[in-house]
């Protein structure tokens, strides 16, 4: 049986690209078993570009400020993706809520990484979220993007212990560890599902 060809990510960005750059070293070490494809800020000062376009990998500036609506901005970027083979769409801190046409034209394919175990502690902040509730444990969930935010299957998690004075800062910074090292693996489960799906 022939090889089948090397999946292809699209990896979407607001900031500083740190969960980017962890993708891009995964697949450099061979644990993530893909291409990254291309990497889509809707920002021009996001320092995660210049970690992809280091890396070899093109890179898109696509603001959201240059579509009329939030649908027209979302086919915009759907098309992007489609137009380049992408296969699995990876948020790593990208700032927009995505809407159901772009959720539809990457059915069970879009994946985002939360710093809570969801269902907890949903949305902005959830690390101050999660010192206002009195939490003991936090962490990183990877999950399944749908319409609603933070609201999809989830595929992996890994808790994190609050330390008694612990700030939003400290807290952010242990549970980002986590992130980078559970995103890869999640990755390559959802791909591998789909690769089962697809011999069956």
């Amino acid at each position: 049986m022939e090889n089948s060809p090397v999946p292809l990510l699209g990896v979407l960005i607001s900031g500083r690209g740190s969960n980017l750059r962890a993708l891009i070293g995964a697949v450099r070490e061979g644990r993530l078993r893909a291409r990254i494809r291309v990497v889509i800020s809707n920002r021009t000062d996001a320092a995660g570009l210049a970690f992809a376009r280091e890396a070899g990998i093109e890179t898109l500036v696509m603001s959201h400020r240059d579509s009329p609506t939030l649908e027209a901005y979302d086919d915009v970027l759907a098309a992007a993706l489609t137009d380049r083979g992408v296969t699995l769409v990876c948020l790593a801190g990208f700032m927009r809520v995505l809407g159901p046409g772009f959720c539809g034209a990457f059915p069970d394919a879009i994946l985002n990484i939360h710093p809570s175990l969801l269902p907890a502690f949903p949305g902005l902040h959830p690390q101050r979220q999660a010192l206002e509730a009195g939490a003991k444990v936090s962490g990183a969930t990877v999950h399944l993007v749908t319409a609603a935010v933070d609201a999809g299957p989830i595929v992996l998690q890994e808790s994190v212990p609050i330390h008694e004075g612990d700030t939003e800062a400290s807290l952010a910074a242990r549970i980002l560890e986590v992130e980078h090292r559970i995103y890869s693996e999640a990755v390559q489960r959802v791909l591998d599902r789909g690769r089962r799906a697809v011999l069956r």
